[in-house]
């Protein structure tokens, strides 16, 4: 009788510790809206690895999906592509987007840009971000940044529908830049 107290409170000692580590580093999120179609639809779950977790050895990267809180409200949610770091210049023009005026190579993207943004420089501990449907998305063309403490962390996994689970696709600063 010993032996099966002892295992029983064990495991539930183990299930508490992984509970608790889940807890503290992935956290669901469900997509809403079309703004990063085609990478993402509209009602698909992904995992996210809390900011805490994702960023542990080096800040947000270009190419990472992250999910964040918008500047002025903190209140929900939003799905982005991290494009424009803090110091870089990024301008939309002729369908592309520049990034220190190197043109990036987006594979991901529904359509390309059909508006145009005139060089601005992304502010310290900020980040410039875009929807991978560029032309509906509100993100950082429309004049915000997003600063790094409302950055809740990066995309990992895609869970739901069946269909679409598997790891995210990051693009790193490597595969973007098209001029180097």
């Amino acid at each position: 009788m010993r032996t099966f107290i002892r295992d029983v409170l064990g495991t539930a000692i183990l299930a508490v510790i992984i509970f608790i580590l889940l807890e503290t580093t992935v956290q669901s999120f469900v997509v809403s809206g079309p703004s990063m179609d085609n990478s993402f639809q509209n009602g698909e779950r992904v995992l996210i690895l809390r900011d805490k977790v994702a960023y542990v050895f080096h800040g947000p990267e270009r190419g990472d999906v992250a999910i964040f809180h918008p500047p002025g409200n903190s209140n929900s949610d939003y799905i982005k592509r991290i494009i424009g770091l803090p110091g870089d210049k990024v301008e939309v023009k002729n369908g592309a987007v520049y990034i220190n005026d190197v043109k990036l190579a987006e594979p991901y993207i529904k359509e390309p840009p059909r508006y145009i943004l005139e060089p601005i420089t992304v502010p310290v501990n900020n980040y410039f971000v875009l929807g991978d449907n560029r032309n509906i998305s509100n993100d950082s063309h429309s004049g915000w940044v997003v600063p790094r403490q409302n950055i809740l962390g990066k995309v990992w996994l895609s869970i739901w529908p069946p269909g679409k689970w598997g790891l995210i696709s990051n693009y790193s600063l490597g595969k973007q830049l098209v001029g180097s």
